[in-house]
């Protein structure tokens, strides 16, 4: 029998913030096992023995030896409660009077890949890109939309849903899509996912196998590179200019993409439009190469000036486009609903398949939003906040022209949530945002966009979605100052 009092030899913790003696206990036996000090084999004292020495009860010491015996620790039989055998390895660790060097474990190629270029989410930061004026979100009205959902199916919205997605929002969206973005497409051929992320993810596990190539827009989404990295893609960049995604004649018959991923309506991050004539020529193009374009529509809503710009994926019927768009942008980011438009050549064939990967879930989100829609409170609050950031649009363009005190181009029309300034190659732009971090603000470094980054890569991606107009003055002063200094 193995000497309890040697093991035993300190009294279990008392008093206030002590764990419970049952608890000390289990853990005291489970080191002295796992460090060898109780071989296997060994028999632990009687409880009633047990019980006396630490002054506890019988009971405390006998659920102790229940629970050590569920988890394989000791085994309970006829002779007592005995230490259970470890493994060999385990025996023999447990002898050696040092911990022996943990193995080198290897993690997937491809994570040394994905390079991290973001700081810690700092969203609630001005000038961070990205992120919409959350204040002005009408939460009253989204909390009333949210309780007719529950009232009308309150137990089957804690359950699974479909996996493709609740068919009152792929409806909602569908009808919403047709009207204001010119996109062909019925309930059928949506899909429900995790923002834009998972649909970008998603796009990756249908149409591609290890080693494809996906071309990217250069400078381009982040999200987009690293979804194609992680499906073991050769990424090859493709330089973005006025008019948006420049693919050369010959890149079709050098790097045949099986992905092309473009932002057409409103690049990201350089605000440039894809011309009519690029649009045409990509997908004629696509087309003939047996390539998918994956069109991420993030804030085409958000046009400031003239009406908003048709989706790339209604110019021709049957493109060979997968639309994908979210509400992250257009309702807030916690929000993490997108979407994806299959083409109908995808749909019917990859639809079972999808069924089988993706697990329904956020039900009363989804639920809520497509009586958002229906309801006409998401139209009312797109028109609300077009105004809103035209209004700071403008504002943080006249404080850049007034404030900034250094050469600098503004890049990229009157869309969206966020504005990119380049400038002079002997203005760092990773510096410039590490300090001004540390002043309260959250610029993105436009070189962080780029795969290979050139001259003309370097610059600053300013949201104003987050960011109230009167402030835009003061932070452009402080932005201009770093510059200033920081110039080599």
């Amino acid at each position: 029998m193995i000497d309890s009092a040697a093991l035993l030899s300190s009294p279990l913790a008392r008093g206030p913030g002590a764990l419970p003696r049952q608890r000390q206990l289990i853990q005291r036996l489970k080191q002295a096992i796992l460090a060898g000090q109780l071989p296997a084999g060994g028999k632990l004292p009687a409880s009633r023995v047990l019980a006396d020495e630490l002054a506890i009860s019988r009971n405390t010491v006998l659920i102790a030896y229940e629970q050590l015996t569920a988890e394989g620790y000791v085994i309970a039989d006829r002779q007592g409660t005995r230490v259970a055998p470890l493994s060999a390895a385990a025996a023999s660790a447990a002898k050696q009077a040092t911990p022996p060097e943990a193995p080198a474990f290897r993690t997937a190629q491809r994570l040394s890949r994905i390079v991290a270029t973001r700081a810690p989410n700092d969203g609630a930061l001005p000038l961070t890109p990205g992120t919409p004026a959350l204040t002005q979100f009408p939460l009253n009205a989204w909390r009333r939309a949210q309780d007719r959902a529950l009232q009308a199916a309150p137990a089957a919205t804690l359950g699974y849903g479909p996996p493709v997605g609740e068919p009152a929002l792929r409806e909602a969206i569908a009808q919403y899509l047709r009207v204001s973005r010119g996109v062909r497409c019925d309930a059928e051929r949506i899909v429900i996912t995790e923002g834009a992320q998972g649909a970008l993810a998603l796009c990756v596990q249908l149409l591609t196998n290890p080693g494809d190539t996906a071309w990217l827009e250069e400078p381009g989404y982040r999200g987009a590179k690293a979804a194609f990295h992680a499906g073991d893609l050769n990424v090859v960049a493709m330089r973005v200019d006025a008019d948006g995604i420049a693919i050369a004649d010959d890149a079709w018959d050098k790097q045949a993409p099986r992905l092309i991923q473009t932002t057409p309506t409103h690049q990201y991050p350089t605000g440039a439009v894809l011309s009519l004539a690029r649009r045409l020529d990509l997908l004629e193009r696509a087309r003939l190469a047996g390539a998918w374009i994956i069109e991420d529509d993030y804030d085409s809503e958000f046009r400031h000036q003239g009406e908003p710009i048709a989706a790339m994926q209604g110019l021709l019927p049957d493109a060979p486009v997968l639309y994908v768009g979210t509400f992250s942008k257009t309702m807030f980011p916690a929000l993490r609903l997108g979407f994806l438009v299959l083409p109908q050549a995808i749909a019917g064939p990859a639809m079972p398949s999808i069924v089988e990967m993706l697990r329904g879930g956020h039900r009363l989100e989804q639920l809520t939003m497509a009586a958002f829609i229906e309801n006409g409170q998401f139209s009312r609050h797109l028109g609300r906040m077009r105004r809103l950031y035209r209004e700071r649009q403008a504002a943080l363009r006249e404080a850049l022209a007034q404030h900034l005190g250094v050469d600098h181009e503004v890049l990229g029309g009157h869309s969206g949530l966020h504005l990119t300034v380049r400038l002079p190659p002997d203005i760092p732009d990773r510096a410039i945002v590490e300090q001004a971090r540390k002043l309260g603000m959250n610029p993105n470094a436009l070189s962080t966009f780029a795969v290979t980054p050139q001259p003309q890569d370097n610059g600053l991606v300013m949201g104003y979605g987050n960011t109230s107009a009167d402030r835009f003055p003061a932070l452009v002063k402080q932005l201009g100052k770093l510059a200033k200094t920081l110039r080599a």
